[in-house]
């Protein structure tokens, strides 16, 4: 078995994932250097690769500028700083996995999907919904042809109020300037699913959306900038920063707060008590919406309704209707996909939970894990199985939301086709 040394640029929580899956796997990778500015996530990292001083670095540059020291990168920085290095990975030969989004604008991706061609980099774009065994169930009852040719897909993304409030609103997401727009950075992952699932080409989209609920004019009245200043409704306040953070258990919650790898409780209070995270919730920088709606038009007339809102509990629903029967299902729950037939008018159940092994098991319900296998097969054996997203289909259906953008902002209906060439034509016609 061939193993594959890697590079870590970013080690955030993406990262710190993707390469403890590599110190799960050392028969397959090995993982040789990092680059990740947090003293705390660069450290970890190098502790548990038993890195040496001299392949961990703060900044990118100094690693890329030794050249291909290792067989494959994983970026995993912010959206707005994936462009520099993922072009200068490229231009050292490195293969990459890429955290989605590509990057946070349409000649940004251009560029990148270019440049790969071009050197003959393959990248891997971690749109992980397509490694989930149920999305890949989904896929393969749909393949089947047991509910027939698909017509028409509805799509909730139900965000959380509780991760909206800390990935979206006082995180490093919420503010479009500093990252990217919501439904590229969120919901990337759904314009991706929905193509592969239907399998032909968008050609239309339409949609609509606002910021309405975390603003300034919601904030209570007395409600200090700082939760754990003492807020007159801290105690009935869903998102208290106090117990969102400090008197919580979430590791998610309290490493993305610190920017440390298992803080204490006196980093968190630090955290809560001087950054964003620890703001009332009605008073921070956020800009991007926090619900959403998209029209999308396939080739042969298959029509989608997606829905991206943060005022529920957390999921993802979906309903594929088709000529012969229409599937029902619901991520995160653990309850297995119905499919009603309209031949016998049957309704069958598929258990993908223990069909797909681990079912709900791992990050983002299977699909980080999955990924990295995929990777692995992809660079080390050549394997370009069905899920495989590489950067050339990522870019078309990043346009999917790139052109949804521009028709909530606009109030037209956009012509994916056209709106891609005029990226490419270099025209005025950006969102």
């Amino acid at each position: 078995m061939k193993k594959l040394k890697a590079i870590l640029i970013g080690a955030g929580l993406r990262g710190i994932t993707y390469t403890d899956f590599i110190a799960e796997n050392r028969d397959k990778f090995e993982l040789v250097a990092v680059a990740e500015p947090a003293d705390s996530r660069r450290n970890y990292i190098k502790k548990k690769h038993a890195l040496s001083n001299g392949l961990c670095f703060t900044d990118y540059k100094p690693l890329l500028e030794k050249g291909k020291i290792a067989d494959v990168a994983i970026i995993a920085t912010m959206d707005r700083d994936h462009f520099e290095p993922v072009m200068e990975a490229i231009r050292v030969g490195y293969d990459i996995l890429l955290e989605k989004p590509i990057a946070p604008t349409p000649r940004e991706c251009e560029a990148i999907t270019s440049l790969a061609e071009k050197m003959g980099s393959r990248i891997l774009v971690c749109h992980v919904l397509r490694f989930t065994p149920f999305f890949v169930a989904l896929k393969e009852i749909i393949d089947s042809g047991k509910i027939g040719e698909v017509v028409s897909i509805s799509q909730i993304e139900c965000v959380g109020n509780e991760h909206q409030s800390h990935s979206f609103v006082r995180g490093n997401w919420g503010n479009e300037a500093k990252s990217s727009f919501m439904l590229l950075q969120k919901s990337c992952h759904d314009m991706d699913i929905l193509q592969w699932l239907i399998g032909t080409e968008c050609r239309q989209v339409q949609s609509f959306g606002s910021l309405t609920y975390f603003t300034e004019k919601n904030a209570p009245n007395g409600a200090p900038d700082y939760c754990i200043e003492g807020c007159p409704v801290g105690e009935t306040c869903p998102y208290n920063a106090v117990k969102l953070y400090l008197k919580s258990d979430s590791d998610w919650f309290r490493s993305a707060s610190t920017k440390m790898v298992n803080p204490n409780d006196d980093d968190v209070k630090k955290a809560i008590s001087s950054t964003q995270y620890g703001k009332c919730v009605f008073r921070c920088d956020n800009n991007v919406v926090d619900h959403q709606v998209v029209n999308l038009l396939f080739d042969g007339g298959v029509t989608v309704s997606f829905t991206m809102c943060a005022f529920n509990k957390g999921g993802r629903t979906i309903h594929i209707m088709g000529t012969k029967g229409e599937i029902e299902a619901r991520l995160e729950d653990n309850k297995p996909i119905q499919i009603y037939t309209f031949a016998d008018k049957s309704v069958s159940e598929y258990d993908y939970a223990a069909m797909g092994g681990e079912g709900q098991a791992g990050g983002h319900s299977g699909g980080d894990e999955g990924i990295m296998e995929a990777f692995y097969n992809y660079i080390a054996n050549g394997e370009a199985g069905k899920n495989i997203c590489t950067v050339e289909r990522s870019l078309k259906n990043h346009y999917i939301a790139f052109a949804a953008e521009h028709s909530r902002r606009s109030g037209t209906v956009i012509n994916v086709e056209d709106y891609m060439n005029s990226i490419k034509n270099e025209e005025d016609y950006s969102i």
